[in-house]
């Protein structure tokens, strides 16, 4: 069977079982602070096990798109270098919310892959949870109980709470779970050494393949286990390790869903894949094949490579595969960007996302792997640098990082292949000094919910058709988060829209008698409407007036309208490969991020706003309509990429034949009420990716008069002339005329200087040594200076400080000669001397390097410290 087959046959398999078959969920994860992204096949099913939210199919089965590579499941040492791990993988699943248990989980489990699969069943073992005692949990009888009737119980293994229970997460549902293991070796091996020893025990041909999870208990923020009031079966099968079982072969890597990609790379570097454990070009090609999957569906489902959370996981990936092609497969440009319509034409049946995004996602990469190739060179070197030493300290291993956009796990990669670690503590230190984050201050711990009103799980939100509503409290929790105490609140009835969509959450009031509680905010926790408030009511369990700040909720509307015209606008102008790639909608204005690979024009950004204002002034009437999903899309609505939509949807209409897009969020009745749309500001944020900056309404009105009074004020500023522009161009040309005369008085003043300083050389230990405090302009003629000098001299060392309007400034500067046969640094001395003596910082090279600071008094002890040093 093909990859393709077996996963049709299985999603057939629980078809046949009475299970609705639903489309995976992103892998990018929205509204659920605990996660980045999907990491197992219940994530999207998680509100049903919280009770937040009743499923629509009592059984459901599915393949999803699972990404692990943090946190604690991180197998990205592992990816390549073994034959199972991966970061990006399908996970096949069935699941039971409150339907069938045990019995039937097993027995299908058993069904598909003897009868359908034709796994043989003396290859198979089956681990059940043994218990716990410490934790008062009783050994899963029942499991193994069911499995007696289909495997022999020899072929029964117990397994301990770390591999056979399962938990969501320090809190909330859990239970006990049955594996599945299978034995590939061949018959040879499996005579000479039993697999049952060799199950949970990481051997590579001895994998587990499949998990039942039995979801009865619910843990509690105190450690205690609660049975719950529903039972459920969560199972999860790894799709590549089905496959390589199926068509028996010795590595995820040599079955169809890679030999495809691995194909084309070959073709791509002209190298060959041998399909050997240990030889670092075929690492590469496995690194290779399984990074394009992670970086692509994930940029796919709207997460664009970037600098922190997410978007570093991803640029992190990407990195770690164009160093491997780049020092391993001796393939020095951009290769990643070229196996995407590989992966989108493989997947184009059950992802469909990527291949409507091919271009988009391939420019993206591309981009990504352009700007690191450009830093990779000098970075190997600087590794090879340190590595010649013997270590790599945490503060240099930052430097890799910060300057030459090496991650962590990239330069520990490195430094392993030479049997060198790095103390990661010393990083993650030099990592929290620069960048200032204050986890402490940011950390926020919340307290178990507590129930105020049994029997509602969820809000019932009645937004779109009232800003005012009654309602009680179902639970509320206590938050605490930057030294403060605040409270969620979740509502049986709910007129704030909570933030989503890029649409920020209403704030407003809860009214009981005299007393009057602030909503400062409304967001989805999960699916969960959660109200944040600084206090509680006095009584919790009375009716209360929930009313939404009505002012506020009008001006969100007005921009989140505007950002349906403005869609369609740019589509028009710019072309159809235009895709929203992330929003904000608030009351002052709205921002917009769409796929595009150039700057806009003046032209176009007038074009633009002309569209949208001839919109607002034909005042169409905004249609929003329930309809079931695959009915919407054939109307043509547009859906965002990375979302995930139910079996019904809302459809927003601007004439049917302008602007009909899926959209959860609140909108105005006619655009008319938009008033007037103006753009104040347009540029890039990512590769492929532009942003728009917009106002409407009252807002569009503000902007519009603020700039005309500017506009006055530079006129009066400039005596009113007839041609404002002409009066501003004849300014701008006699600034540069005097400029330039200054440059050539300040660089007179340098060569007398220069020559005036190289009268005062001396010689200290075989170099000839300057060392002054000077008096300059500015910094950058500091360094220009200090490079001078070491060019007229043979052997220079050379430390120029100076005082430039209160603040310390330094450069050193030393003869390549010196640099090589005496061991000096610039770069090191700045940082490790200089920086802490005029408490600044600075870097550089090894040859020239500077440094800035706030303390003037020790400038003299930098000269002596260099000298010193020299």
């Amino acid at each position: 069977m093909t990859s393709s087959q077996i996963r049709q046959a299985f999603l057939d398999f629980f078809a046949q079982k009475g299970h609705a078959i639903v489309p995976s969920a992103p892998v990018v994860v929205k509204n659920d602070p605990t996660l980045m992204f999907t990491n197992a096949g219940m994530n999207q099913f998680k509100d049903y096990f919280l009770g937040n939210k009743t499923a629509p199919n009592p059984r459901v089965a599915d393949t999803q798109k699972c990404l692990r590579v943090s946190g604690k499941h991180n197998d990205l040492e592992e990816v390549g270098v073994d034959t199972y791990h991966h970061t990006l993988f399908e996970m096949l699943g069935n699941w039971s919310f409150g339907d069938y248990f045990k019995k039937e989980a097993i027995e299908w489990s058993w069904e598909l892959l003897t009868k359908v699969f034709g796994i043989p069943e003396d290859r198979m073992y089956v681990t059940v949870f043994e218990g716990d005692a410490s934790e008062g949990i009783p050994a899963d009888d029942e499991a193994a109980a069911e499995w007696k009737k289909w495997i022999s119980p020899d072929r029964i293994l117990l397994g301990n709470k770390k591999d056979n229970f399962w938990e969501m997460g320090d809190t909330g549902p859990c239970g006990p779970c049955t594996e599945i293991h299978v034995d590939t070796r061949v018959d040879a091996e499996r005579a000479q050494v039993d697999g049952k020893t060799l199950v949970n025990a990481d051997h590579p041909q001895v994998i587990e393949i499949w998990n039942n999870v039995f979801i009865q208990f619910n843990r509690t923020k105190d450690g205690s286990l609660q049975p719950l009031p529903a039972r459920h079966v969560d199972t999860g099968m790894g799709f590549e390790r089905l496959v390589r079982v199926l068509q028996q072969k010795q590595s995820n890597y040599d079955t169809d869903v890679f030999t495809g990609t691995i194909a084309a790379i070959e073709k791509i570097t002209g190298k060959k894949y041998e399909g050997s454990d240990t030889g670092k070009s075929d690492i590469a090609f496995r690194v290779l094949s399984d990074h394009i999957r992670a970086v692509s569906f994930t940029v796919a489902d709207g997460q664009l490579p970037d600098n922190g959370g997410a978007g570093y996981v991803i640029r992190r990936i990407l990195r770690r595969a164009v160093r491997y092609y780049y020092s391993y497969l001796d393939y020095k440009q951009p290769l990643l960007h070229q196996l995407v319509p590989v992966l989108a034409g493989q997947f184009a049946n059950v992802f469909p996302e990527l291949a409507a995004q091919q271009a988009f996602v391939a420019r993206v990469i591309r981009e990504e792997e352009e700007s690191f190739l450009r830093t990779l060179e000098k970075g190997l070197r600087r590794i090879d640098d340190l590595l010649a030493r013997g270590q790599i300290t945490g503060a240099e291993a930052f430097e890799l990082h910060d300057t030459y956009g090496f991650p962590f796990d990239l330069s520990r990669l490195i430094a392993s292949e030479k049997n060198i670690s790095i103390n990661e503590a010393e990083y993650e230190a030099e990592r929290r000094n620069q960048q200032d984050r204050g986890r402490k201050d940011r950390a926020v711990d919340a307290s178990d919910w507590i129930t105020v009103n049994e029997g509602i799980n969820n809000s019932l939100f009645v937004g779109y058709d009232s800003l005012e509503t009654k309602a009680n409290i179902l639970r509320y929790r206590q938050v605490k988060a930057k030294g403060k105490e605040s409270f969620q609140l979740v509502l049986d009835r709910t007129p704030f829209y909570a933030e989503s969509g890029g649409q920020v959450g209403d704030t407003g009031i809860l009214i009981s008698g005299d007393q009057r509680i602030r909503i400062i905010d409304t967001k989805k926790e999960n699916d969960l409407i959660i109200h944040f408030t600084d206090s509680l009511p006095a009584q919790l369990g009375g009716e209360f007036t929930a009313k939404v700040d009505g002012d506020k909720r009008q001006k969100t509307a007005l921009h989140h309208s505007a950002t349906h015209l403005l869609h369609a606008a740019l589509r028009r102008v710019l072309g159809t490969h235009v895709a929203q790639k992330g929003s904000l909608v608030n009351a002052d204005y709205l921002r917009f991020d769409f796929s595009h690979f150039a700057k806009m024009t003046d032209e176009e950004i007038a074009q633009v706003e002309a569209i949208v204002n001839e919109k607002i002034r034909e005042n169409i009437p905004v249609v929003i309509r329930q309809m079931p999903k695959d009915e919407a899309l054939k109307l043509g609505a547009m859906a965002l990429f990375g979302e995930k939509y139910g079996d019904t949807v809302r459809v927003v209409t601007i004439d049917p034949n302008y602007s009909v897009e899926l959209c959860g969020g609140t909108h105005v009745g006619n655009t008319g009420e938009l008033g007037l749309f103006k753009i104040t500001s347009e540029g890039a944020v990512a590769a492929g990716v532009r942003r728009v900056e917009a106002v409407c309404g009252a807002a569009a009105e503000r902007y519009v008069n603020e700039q005309l009074q500017q506009l006055q004020a530079v006129k009066e500023a400039l005596k009113s002339p007839k041609d404002l522009v002409k009066a501003i161009s004849s300014l701008q040309e006699e600034n540069n005329s005097l400029q330039k005369q200054v440059e050539k008085f300040q660089q007179a003043q340098l060569n007398g200087l220069r020559d005036s300083l190289l009268q005062q050389k001396e010689e200290v230990n075989g170099a000839t040594f300057i060392g002054k405090i000077v008096s300059v302009a500015n910094a950058d003629g500091l360094k220009k200076l200090a490079f001078d000098i070491k060019g007229q001299l043979a052997n220079a060392a050379v430390v120029l400080a100076a005082n430039i309007e209160g603040k310390a400034s330094v450069a050193i500067a030393f003869d390549d000669a010196l640099v090589s046969s005496k061991g000096l640094d610039a770069g090191t001395l700045i940082k490790q001397v200089v920086a802490p003596l005029i408490k600044g910082g600075g870097g550089g090279q090894k040859g020239l390097a500077t440094a800035g600071g706030q303390d003037v008094s020790n400038l003299q002890a930098v000269i002596d410290a260099v000298r010193a040093k020299v």
